[in-house]
């Protein structure tokens, strides 16, 4: 059993990567691998018999991530689908999962939710993040989802799993980088390569800085973006203090109306 805070630097090269486990929990980087500076991740949680896939990416890396589920339970098997946002990179492979099978439900805000029909397939089971911010799952860990309004999605949310510690951000923390690592060493270098993201996609540090303040109370032993690398617990922080002092968005748009 691997701790939340003893992460893997480099991910697995032939199939998905365990950043925790724990009894029946787990926690899984299934990639996707690409060369390219806009890289994406697609995270899994397992729990019982139930399995939940964050930010399942675009259709393009479908067949890769339905092969690296394959390799840990049958991928029609998957309890559910978190959906942070709207983006093709973060949901459009939806369809294709339910192809494969239709009663597997999609979880995200009301405002993500009118927008996923356009994929392709109007009709789903959906689970409203904001009606129920919370799932318990068969271990007794939760679920927790925090919406991050205009980071950069009106209604875009993170998940807490309160097992492993971990929070999955979707855009928020992510990073442009060339030279990528799985998890973050050196975070005073790491900001520029986050700059390249944040200053351009998130809204305004009001928006930064009140997310932030959602996450008072909670124990986060990482922080998992969908683009860039993961954020150990000895730099979350740091991290922290980077939204909370951020310029983004507006603020460098309409600097006179502050």
């Amino acid at each position: 059993m691997n701790a939340a805070t003893d992460l893997p630097r480099q991910p697995a090269t032939d199939g998905p990567t365990s950043l925790y486990q724990a009894d029946a929990h787990a926690v899984f980087w299934l990639g996707v691998e690409e060369q390219t500076a806009f890289r994406c991740n697609t995270y899994l949680i397992l729990d019982g018999d139930q399995a939940y896939l964050l930010d399942p990416g675009s259709r393009a890396y479908f067949p890769q991530v339905r092969e690296r589920v394959a390799s840990l339970l049958p991928p029609e098997k998957l309890t559910a689908l978190l959906i942070g946002h709207q983006d093709p990179d973060v949901g459009a492979s939806m369809v294709d999962w339910l192809d494969l099978n239709p009663e597997i439900e999609v979880v995200s805000s009301p405002r993500t939710r009118v927008l996923l029909p356009h994929y392709g397939r109007a009709e789903f089971r959906f689970h409203d993040i904001e009606a129920q911010p919370e799932l318990a799952l068969p271990s007794g860990a939760r679920l927790q989802f925090i919406t991050a309004p205009f980071l950069h999605s009106p209604m875009a949310f993170t998940t807490y799993d309160s097992a492993s510690g971990f929070l999955f951000t979707g855009d928020i923390f992510a990073a442009v980088q060339s030279d990528w690592h799985l998890v973050v060493e050196d975070f005073a270098s790491h900001r520029a390569h986050m700059d390249l993201f944040h200053i351009d996609y998130m809204a305004s540090n009001a928006a930064a800085r009140g997310f932030v303040r959602k996450l008072d109370g909670l124990t986060i032993n990482a922080l998992l973006p969908q683009h860039g690398s993961i954020i150990p617990a000895a730099l979350v922080p740091d991290a922290l203090d980077y939204l909370r002092e951020l310029r983004c968005g507006l603020d460098v748009l309409y600097p006179d109306l502050d």
